[in-house]
């Protein structure tokens, strides 16, 4: 059992809390029935019985973390029911040997909407990611009379699951800046961690910085705060492999929190070895095609993203995921590959 830290880890404790970690790998994982973190955790759609059988599936290719984005409107709607839930699927996913990264903010905004209680739209058809809204929300993000219930949030969550190993990161604030919320973003992720600190986790706590060029001073906040750097990556390995030796420099455990996108030369057949080779944690994006439709390119969405125009036309090619509903693979030999290095990695920490 790690001790609480009330400040950043030093390079030393956090470098010693990654060793033990052995590597993780996993998937961001959003059940199949769920359009968006507001419908996974609601009551009325909390679907334990689907997460422990898709949870199988990400457990049998040898993953052993998930990472999970919460909503801000169900803990401020019922916060005991939602940490009820989390605690629920926590046991899940440790049946299934796996660890769990909580997300607490969100700025992507497919949908276009602020985030909403109650029966979610059903997803558009042919479209990606279209009912996935922010948490918790543009507005409440640039209205700081809104930040002591999220002051709240954060800190009740926390210190709830603080010594609980089960879970193995905190992600504070999903690509803060996204949806034209540049700068606006960062005074809140600057809080997120102040927050996160007071209740002294002993989990470390990050926030994944961002490639876009315009982002400087987001990026130099979150790497001077986070414990574990964190970043997504998108991209063909040539690239990876100059940002990956950029962030090295920092000095810290590397987490690739969000990765594969076939259309954009981001395969598992090659940055998955390359990850296991260079020791960096990392969770695809996602595990199996439900209602968020992310096997569809970015280039489908609502919303426009200016990077989509650099996907290769491939509409016969998933973009993310990894299974059908039904369990089935995508692609067999993606599978293999994920059983493979996943195994050798296993064997390779049993046998030090």
């Amino acid at each position: 059992m790690h001790e609480r830290k009330s400040n950043r880890w030093s390079t030393e404790a956090v470098w010693d809390w990654y060793d033990e970690q052995g590597w993780p790998v996993g998937c961001n994982y959003v059940p199949s029935t769920a359009v968006n973190p507001t419908e996974m955790w609601q009551a009325a759609t909390f679907d334990p019985e689907t997460i422990d059988r898709e949870l199988g599936w990400a457990s049998s290719l040898g993953m052993n973390s998930v990472r999970v984005f919460l909503q801000y409107l169900v803990w401020e709607d019922d916060p005991d029911g939602l940490v009820d839930r989390m605690d629920e699927f926590l046991s899940i996913a440790d049946r299934h040997g796996l660890s769990t990264m909580f997300v607490f903010f969100d700025d992507v905004a497919f949908s276009g909407d602020e985030p909403y209680l109650g029966p979610q739209d059903e997803p558009l058809p042919e479209t990606h990611n279209s009912q996935w809204t922010p948490s918790p929300g543009h507005d409440r993000v640039r209205n700081r009379g809104d930040w002591p219930d999220l002051e709240q949030y954060v800190r009740s969550i926390i210190d709830t699951f603080a010594a609980d190993d089960r879970i193995i990161c905190w992600d504070l604030y999903n690509e803060p800046g996204n949806s034209d919320m540049y700068p606006d973003s960062i005074p809140l992720v600057r809080e997120s961690f102040a927050w996160a600190r007071n209740a002294a986790p002993t989990q470390p706590v990050t926030v994944g910085c961002n490639w876009n060029p315009e982002m400087t001073e987001l990026n130099e906040v979150a790497n001077e705060l986070s414990d574990v750097i964190s970043f997504h990556d998108y991209n063909d390995l040539e690239i990876t492999r100059d940002r990956v030796d950029e962030l090295t420099e920092l000095g810290r455990p590397l987490l690739c929190t969000e990765w594969l996108a076939r259309s954009r030369d981001n395969f598992v057949e090659t940055h998955l070895p390359y990850y296991r080779e260079q020791g960096i944690g990392c969770y695809t994006w996602g595990l199996v095609n439900g209602k968020i439709q992310t096997h569809l390119p970015w280039r489908t969405a609502q919303v426009s993203i200016a990077e989509a125009t650099k996907e290769t036309e491939t509409p016969d090619v998933w973009f993310h995921d990894l299974f059908h509903t039904d369990g089935t693979p995508y692609i067999e030999t993606e599978i293999e590959t994920f059983r493979d290095v996943t195994r050798q990695a296993s064997e390779q920490r049993i046998g030090k």
